[in-house]
């Protein structure tokens, strides 16, 4: 693997890398850079570059329920960067955060049209628990829970 560098979303360069990622993989729900700033503002947002190339990106939602302790974490990688070990990378860091906020369990979340993010999950030991349509999608999110760690 290149060298892979993940960092936390912090100043506007990373804000609109973040941005790209996200809405590149998922084109029908488009954040502007306000919503990205929200989210940093309630999740932990990361970035991460491959020989100063920017390949993917990941948020970790933390904790809002003491008594199931369920984060999520979803790892993002563009598609002509996939299969080469970076999301593997980006999703373990993930869980490192997850567990450093006091998660018991770990959920993701991925759209239904993104093949390569569900095959990716159920690799690496999540089940579909929920199917879900936002207003207007015509594509379902599922929503999937971490049955075994690696």
């Amino acid at each position: 693997m290149s060298d892979l560098r993940i960092e936390a979303v912090e100043g506007e360069d990373a804000l609109r890398d973040w941005q790209y990622v996200h809405n590149t993989i998922i084109p029908t729900h488009v954040l502007s850079l306000d919503d990205v700033r929200e989210r940093v503002g309630r999740n932990h947002l990361e970035v991460a570059y491959a020989d100063g190339v920017l390949v993917g990106c990941s948020t970790v939602r933390p904790p809002q329920d003491d008594e199931t302790a369920t984060a999520t974490v979803i790892a993002r990688v563009l598609p002509g960067h996939r299969g080469r070990g970076f999301g593997a990378a980006i999703h373990e860091r993930g869980l490192e955060r997850a567990r450093e906020l006091g998660a018991r369990t770990v959920e993701t979340v991925a759209w239904a049209a993104n093949e390569d993010g569900l095959r990716f999950a159920e690799k690496h030991g999540y089940a579909e628990f929920e199917r879900y349509l936002l207003p207007g999608d015509d594509v379902y999110w599922i929503e999937l829970r971490r049955t075994r760690g690696e």
